[in-house]
């Protein structure tokens, strides 16, 4: 199984100026690689290998208005042509959405270092090509081989992110199935009782969250100030006001994740053989404007990416039953289905007798679920 490291870079002032450029030139040839398959597509031509591209894009090298693509790596380049080209096979296989244009204010600042020119020293220093010796917050090991090295910027500081090959320990599991329903006004509810409450209705968050308005509302204002005809000036207080903005989405982001980790890690823990949950339309809930807001700070993807590879990691089992199956409305007692349970019923009623909270009563229907 392939696990992720992350490890902080301390780079110098000139090393940070070259970090940016690694990540101009691979957003850069990036956008240049889809455009070239969305051209090449119009036309009805074949589609164009990698190989071809980066051809392609050793002749551009070569024009005077391109010199500045052969002041970073070679590979960043290179590996900036195969994601574009990757990205458009799984959007024709159907495996995602069609590719999107990376933008410099939204898109996340990364690129690829080769792994075989990834060497570390013992005085916690790494060799990143046309970089230099960096310095990291830890020592990064010299036996191990890393895959798929990348170094990116979370909007504060800099890492160093490997992934790392490491066998899969069985610990011995209990005989109990959990299942597992994802909700908003509170983030999970297991099938034996535990219930995660949503970190965004805390005071840590809510209090960030007002900081945040307050300090966009600020940066609103001065763009309208600082507003000459169609162009806005953006001036030493307003980098000032975007970057603590950005400090604060950084802030709120590592919350959040960290407490589905917290929540996924907890239910690991209890060594269950199963874990079960719903293949849930995230994106299609995303559409409702009155729901899109609370799913987007829950984070549901996520936490069902966690619980995933949380599984494999500990050899649980884990399944998804089709999002047509009717859990909150099937009675955990009998089975029968009451068809006419609105989202404002919080508390199943059936004529069996059975009266449950209405969450509670879909991850017993989960965690009873059988093919």
């Amino acid at each position: 199984m392939i696990l992720t490291n992350r490890i902080r870079l301390r780079p110098t002032p000139e090393q940070e100026s070259a970090l940016w450029k690694s990540t101009g030139t691979a957003r850069w040839v990036y956008n240049w690689s889809l455009a070239r398959q969305e051209e090449n597509h119009k036309k009805g031509n074949k589609f164009i290998s990698d190989n071809d591209l980066r051809k392609e894009i050793t002749q551009i090298k070569k024009q005077d208005d391109f010199i500045w693509l052969g002041e970073v790596s070679n590979n960043v380049a290179k590996q900036a042509v195969k994601d574009a080209c990757d990205a458009y096979k799984k959007f024709f296989k159907g495996l995602a959405d069609k590719p999107r244009f990376k933008s410099r204010k939204k898109s996340k600042p990364s690129f690829y270092n080769d792994n075989l020119k990834l060497k570390s020293k013992p005085n916690k220093l790494v060799l990143i090509e046309k970089i230099g010796w960096v310095k990291t917050s830890e020592q990064l090991s010299i036996d191990i081989k890393y895959m798929n090295p990348r170094v990116g910027f979370d909007g504060k500081y800099w890492y160093l992110t490997v992934g790392i090959e490491q066998e899969v320990v069985k610990p011995e599991l209990t005989d109990v199935v959990v299942g597992i329903d994802l909700g908003v006004k509170d983030l999970a509810i297991c099938s034996d009782g535990k219930v995660f409450k949503n970190i965004n209705k805390t005071q840590a968050v809510r209090k960030t969250e007002k900081q945040l308005r307050r300090l966009q509302r600020r940066a609103s204002r001065k763009y309208e100030m600082n507003k000459e005809g169609n162009r806005f000036v953006k001036t030493s207080n307003l980098i000032k006001i975007e970057k603590q903005i950005r400090h604060l989405h950084r802030r709120l982001t590592s919350i959040r994740d960290n407490y589905i980790h917290q929540t996924t890690n907890t239910i690991v823990k209890t060594k269950p053989c199963k874990v079960v949950m719903e293949d849930l339309n995230v994106s299609g809930m995303m559409k409702n404007r009155h729901l899109s807001k609370a799913i987007q700070k829950q984070k549901w993807y996520e936490f069902i990416r966690q619980m995933k590879y949380k599984c494999e990691k500990n050899g649980i089992e884990f399944m998804q039953v089709s999002r047509f199956y009717p859990s909150s409305k099937m009675c955990s007692n009998c089975g029968d289905i009451k068809s006419d349970l609105k989202l404002s019923d919080r508390l199943y009623s059936c004529e069996c007798g059975l009266e449950i909270d209405r969450d509670l009563n879909a991850t017993l229907n989960l965690a009873n679920y059988k093919n």
